[in-house]
């Protein structure tokens, strides 16, 4: 895909709301990734995972991301659990 659009989320609410208003292909949700009815992507991020991949343990960055790795709609307790070990 040529295009796809990212949205920073204040919060777990947020999260779900945008993710259940445009994800048209809930079986195709990965890693916070979803596509709309137009078959454009975007990528539904709450900020603190921004947080969580500038930690300087890097420890901590993969956990997180492993953790990332599993979801399919990114859950902020399950990353703020996988980030503190």
């Amino acid at each position: 895909e040529a295009v796809s659009l990212q949205i920073d989320c204040e919060d777990q609410a947020e999260v779900d709301r945008l993710t259940d208003a445009l994800s048209a292909v809930p079986e195709a949700e990965q890693c916070g990734w979803v596509k709309d009815r137009y078959g454009l992507s975007w990528q539904i991020v709450p900020y603190a995972m921004n947080r969580f991949l500038a930690d300087p343990d890097p420890a901590v960055r993969q956990r997180v991301f492993a953790a990332m790795m599993e979801m399919k709609r990114l859950n902020i307790a399950e990353l703020e659990r996988a980030a503190r070990g």
